[in-house]
């Protein structure tokens, strides 16, 4: 299948020195939901922007559906919408007039259906006569979606979609996320909620300094990176981790009273029945067994630690 959006080798320096990209490489599926992780400055804003058209790479390439975005930018505009971190909304003009004027911005005819059902998918319909000054942030950050979308574009873009909203918008979004997907349209979005990629990303990028550290499907991502851990908590606290037990690399809580062993979870020979009978075998009484996944978190925390 082609990509979507092809990025090869992308670099940008700007006028201070600062490197904000680093050859970065990246192809994108027709209709899949990508998540980019990343601090404040890792790149994530620039490498949406150099796409959409906003920045200027400094070297390497770029194509949506097979256009280049610098000779062919007419087309490949068209085919992209993009929802920026910034509540960029004038005050005036009212929530139809906006949709309105972003369709005519891209040569598309007025289509008031199309314009009223997704009114209704961003909940705004109601709100449709309003002036954008009256909405609160929750209602602009919807307004800004409902804006990039209009034009009924193949690739959208979101640059930290659900920043400053509540958590029950925040689902509802992820649930609209979901059903554009279900439509044919491509998702990129940033994000800083870890749940938000975890929830609804089918695959996971890891941004930091510029570079694209990782990237890969959610489920593998977590399977090869992720830990499990089991946690035995003992009916009795020991003052440290008796000798029969230091082939299993053990863990000892600083009260004595549990014992965290780190293991692979794909592996088929997990060495947990052995560790309980030595456990057993050395006195030791169990009050309790407990296990935990690493979360996607654990796993960004750990991979933007790294030098």
């Amino acid at each position: 299948m082609q990509a979507i959006v092809s990025i090869s080798s992308l670099c940008k320096t700007y006028a201070d020195g600062h490197q904000a990209l680093k050859d970065v490489s990246l192809d994108i599926q027709p209709g899949e939901i990508l998540a980019l992780l990343g601090p404040n400055g890792a790149g994530k804003t620039t490498l949406i922007s150099t796409i959409c058209g906003i920045v200027n790479a400094s070297s390497g390439s770029v194509t949506v559906a097979g256009h280049d975005i610098v000779s062919d930018y007419r087309i490949t505009r068209s085919l992209i919408g993009l929802v920026p971190q910034e509540l960029t909304l004038g005050s005036f003009d009212t929530v139809w007039d906006t949709l309105c004027f972003s369709r005519g911005l891209f040569g598309k005819k007025h289509d008031p259906a199309l314009l009223e059902q997704l009114l209704k998918d961003l909940s705004l319909w109601n709100k449709k006569d309003s002036m954008l000054m009256t909405l609160s942030g929750g209602m602009k950050r919807r307004v800004l979606i409902g804006k990039a979308l209009v034009h009924e574009p193949r690739v959208l873009f979101l640059d930290e979609p659900t920043a400053g909203v509540d958590v029950e918008l925040r689902k509802d979004m992820w649930t609209l996320v979901r059903r554009l997907r279900e439509s044919g349209v491509t998702i990129v979005l940033t994000t800083h909620y870890i749940e938000e990629a975890e929830e609804i990303a089918d695959r996971v990028g890891v941004i930091n300094n510029g570079e694209l550290l990782l990237l890969d499907d959610k489920k593998a991502l977590m399977q090869k990176l992720g830990k499990k851990q089991m946690v035995v908590e003992l009916r009795d606290a020991i003052p440290q981790i008796p000798d029969a037990l230091a082939e299993w690399m053990l863990e000892l809580s600083s009260d004595g009273q549990q014992l965290t062993y780190t293991y692979d979870s794909s592996n088929p020979h997990t060495g947990i029945a052995s560790l309980l009978r030595a456990i057993s075998d050395a006195g030791l009484l169990l009050k309790d067994v407990q296990t935990s996944q690493s979360s996607l978190e654990d796993i960004f925390i750990n991979l933007v630690k790294k030098p």
